[in-house]
This record gives structure tokens, sequence and C-alpha cells, in this order.
């Protein structure tokens, strides 16, 4: 069982996709640039290339976990992770606000 102490080490916010791209040789990640109203945007890779086309990701708000460890995979740096809800046929659906949100709100 995880402590709420352990839950509250977790930083989860709310970012604005900005930009998302095919990664060469790579058939399950995809790039995205991310708006967390910080002063330079993260690059966030992703393995829902499978279930999302790059440009229908383009403005949407989806919770991150903005604060791991940072992680190369297929020679680039990721700097954060997508939530998605795991489905029944080993898909993937993302989380979005019900209305816009300022790029950066935290998740309580």
């Amino acid at each position: 069982m995880a402590t709420v102490e352990d839950f509250h080490a977790i930083e989860m916010k709310i970012g604005t996709i900005m930009t998302a791209e095919y990664i060469e040789g790579a058939d399950k990640l995809l790039k995205l640039t991310v708006d967390f109203g910080e002063a330079e945007p993260r690059q966030i890779l992703s393995g829902i290339r499978e279930y999302y086309q790059p440009e229908e990701l383009i403005g949407k708000q989806c919770p991150f976990v903005t604060n791991l460890e940072p992680r190369t995979m297929r020679g680039l740096t990721s700097y954060g992770m997508i939530l998605a809800v795991g489905v029944a046929d080993g898909g993937a659906v993302l989380l979005h606000p019900d209305k816009e949100v300022p790029a950066g709100s935290a998740l309580r």
C-alpha cells in the first residue's frame, strides 16, 4: 500500500501538447513537446503511437507526471510521463480535463 506521503511525492500537472511527431525506427513511441507553463516546453516520449495520430494530439491538454528521473529511449530523453487509461483490449485512452485549464495546473 502507498502512503499519502508517497502520493504527494508524485508531481502531476496538466500539460498542453504543442507538437507530436513520429520517431524514426520506433513503432510504439511518439515524441511530444509539452507546455507546462515553464520557461521552456518539455520533450516527452510516449508509447501511444499505436492508438493516436500525431495531428490529433496537437492542442490537447492531458495529465503528466512531471518529476520523474529523465529517461533516454531511442537516443532521445523524456522529461515526464503522460497518464492514460489501459483498456481491456490492451489499448490506451488519454485523459483530458473537461474544460481548458492553464498549462502547468497541478492535479490534486
